[in-house]
């Protein structure tokens, strides 16, 4: 697996070189310390897995930065690692094709949460700015994260609505978002918040777990 993390500050970029590391030690990590480097790197090597970035930093405006990397590499992942926490600016990066938003006092567990959810299809976005949102497509996972812990996975799954088990079934089958959004008639950004909502109410952590649980609650019948 090969991911870009950038920042401008050495000391939080080595500190996320080592977390990324310590879950995953075969993991080739590039660096980059500002946009300029991001742009060069994209430029030359498309063959990423995921770019984690943060979003004031120099090379260029963050919008125009961002958008700049979603183009470049549309089937790449990007989160973005933050110590600006604001819920309209969170909004605006997913908007523009971000698939998650960490703010930097995150611990470690929350960070790489994020990273196994982004990378298995869903988007993060951080709890405490979903319940201010007024985003539509946001409500369902509101929804989810309003359950409590300690609720039993089969009550909370009676939430799942028809359109996310055709989700899971297209999942089961191996189906990248793009192919299910395409199957189904969404956009990738609402199969990417199906998915999110997915993992959370089954509570595993990628989509092969999801297809086990699914399976074993009779949700969906198993694709092979």
């Amino acid at each position: 697996m090969k991911i870009l993390i950038a920042d401008d500050h050495d000391l939080f970029l080595k500190g996320l070189e080592m977390i990324l590391h310590d879950f995953d030690s075969q993991m080739e990590i590039s660096t980059a310390r500002n946009y300029t480097d991001i742009f060069s790197i994209i430029e030359k090597d498309k063959d990423y897995n995921l770019i984690l970035t943060d979003l004031a930093m120099p090379g260029a405006l963050w919008l125009d930065a961002i958008k700049k990397i979603h183009e470049t590499l549309p089937e790449t992942p990007i989160i973005i690692l933050s110590a600006v926490f604001d819920k309209e600016i969170v909004q605006k990066t997913i908007e523009i094709g971000a698939a998650g938003y960490i703010s930097k006092a995150s611990s470690n567990s929350v960070i790489l949460s994020a990273v196994n959810l982004v990378l298995s299809g869903g988007v993060y976005i951080p709890p405490e700015l979903l319940k201010d949102t007024n985003k539509n497509e946001f409500d369902l996972l509101k929804q989810v994260e309003q359950l409590p812990q300690t609720q039993d996975v089969k009550e909370k799954v009676k939430i799942l609505s028809p359109r996310q088990i055709d989700v899971l079934r297209l999942i089961s089958k191996g189906k990248s978002n793009k192919q299910i959004a395409y199957e189904l008639g969404l956009t990738e950004g609402t199969v990417k918040l199906h998915v999110t909502a997915i993992l959370k109410l089954l509570n595993v952590y990628n989509r092969t777990g999801a297809v086990v649980e699914a399976v074993k609650l009779g949700l969906i019948e198993n694709a092979n």
